[in-house]
């Protein structure tokens, strides 16, 4: 891993700064506070933060750019929203799984393939979706919810994986001529997928990484997923880091280019499988296919500024 480099900056530089609802972002940073470092919490006064928030950020904070020879990239995700049934049928053959407990903590575990091809979790389906692409994509998003027969609905989070290197399905179609580097995005791999069924289904096995999920039943509907904190993230306030070179929990000021950019401060609250380097976030959307459509074509520039404690410079 290159090493970080790192470059204190004030408030000023930060571009959309004064404009920000900084209200707002102090709530999510609140959200998991209380999981910092005992260190780190007793150097803020979060008493009067809510009368002037942008104070607060600005009296306990330094803003420090972080980077590494990783170029910048922001993406976002979504917790998507599925049709799914408690049983196999002709309609809902794809299952997602749940943990067996003898796997909990196994230091190697079978591959996808291997767990596909020889039916090693039978018994431990949660629910079934439509394709194998959406049970794909569910584990590559961590969470979701599952609209059911009856009008029911299950939320589903992320338990565990099975410790195998993770292949982008998006980087393996394009290397190979099917999508065109400028145009790859989740719709279009909808649509290749659709017109492809058995090659897709084939490429899918060729990713080692699986993931295991749990049934969220103690979380409010209203609430976002559970992020790598154990706390609900909140749409477009929270990002997904590497943990590497940004510590969770700590707010880091947003500057995403691109044709709808984005000046904002968010929280790092969670993690994700692909998200390497200094200059890497992935956004959280929100919930259903609005935000999958928004989190499916984000793919942009900028930069990253965390906003590290004085405690802890």
């Amino acid at each position: 891993m290159a090493k970080a480099r790192r470059t204190i900056l004030t408030f000023s530089d930060l571009t959309g700064w004064g404009a920000d609802n900084h209200s707002l972002a102090l709530t999510v940073f609140l959200e998991s506070f209380d999981l910092l470092p005992s260190d780190v919490r007793e150097t803020m006064d979060v008493s009067q933060a809510r009368i002037d928030p942008r104070g607060f950020f600005e009296t306990n904070f330094v803003p420090v750019l972080i980077e590494d020879d990783t170029p910048p990239l922001f993406t976002g995700y979504y917790e998507p929203e599925l049709e799914g049934s408690r049983v196999k049928t002709d309609a809902h053959s794809a299952p997602i799984y749940a943990l067996p407990p003898e796997w909990d903590g196994a230091e190697q575990m079978p591959t996808r393939r291997q767990i596909e091809t020889r039916s090693l979790l039978a018994g431990y389906e949660i629910a079934w979706l439509r394709t194998p692409l959406e049970a794909f994509l569910l584990q590559v998003q961590g969470s979701g919810r599952i609209r059911l027969e009856h009008g029911d609905t299950i939320r589903v989070g992320f338990a565990a994986k099975n410790g195998h290197p993770y292949s982008s399905l998006g980087k393996m179609l394009v290397d190979r001529g099917e999508i065109s580097a400028d145009a790859i995005s989740i719709p279009a791999i909808r649509q290749w997928y659709a017109a492809n069924v058995d090659r897709g289904n084939a490429l899918l096995r060729e990713n080692d990484s699986f993931v295991f999920f749990r049934r969220l039943d103690e979380i409010a509907v209203e609430k976002g997923p559970l992020g790598a904190l154990g706390r609900s993230v909140t749409a477009t306030r929270s990002i997904a880091v590497d943990p590497a070179f940004t510590p969770l929990g700590y707010p880091v000021w947003l500057e995403k280019n691109g044709p709808d950019p984005l000046f904002r401060l968010m929280v790092a609250q969670d993690i994700g499988g692909a998200i390497k380097g200094a200059q890497r976030a992935d956004i959280f959307f929100g919930t259903g296919d609005s935000a999958g459509a928004i989190a499916g074509t984000t793919k942009e520039s900028g930069r990253m500024i965390t906003l590290i404690p004085k405690g802890a410079l």
